[in-house]
């Protein structure tokens, strides 16, 4: 899978649970994708070839792609920002 391929399964995966806690998607390029509140970038999801980075509140995590596939990465996302 590509690292495009990878990033747009995330967004499908997201979307609906995005939609529901009233944020969007704002594409940054082919392989990366910020979280938006308004104006405001809640979480940055960057594919940087065997790892995915995600930027949430000033701290990166890092995940390998060949472990964590596009529904667990969605999954993470969701438990974070749903998390009080």
């Amino acid at each position: 899978m590509s690292s495009a391929e990878y990033i747009v399964s995330v967004k499908d995966a997201i979307k609906p649970m995005l939609q529901e806690l009233g944020l969007k998607i704002l594409p940054k390029g082919s392989t990366s994708f910020s979280i938006v509140q308004g104006t405001e970038i809640v979480m940055t999801i960057r594919d940087t070839g065997d790892y995915v980075e995600i930027s949430y509140k000033g701290k990166k995590y890092q995940y390998d792609k060949w472990y964590t596939k596009p529904p667990h990465l969605a999954k993470v996302i969701e438990n974070v920002l749903k998390a009080p």
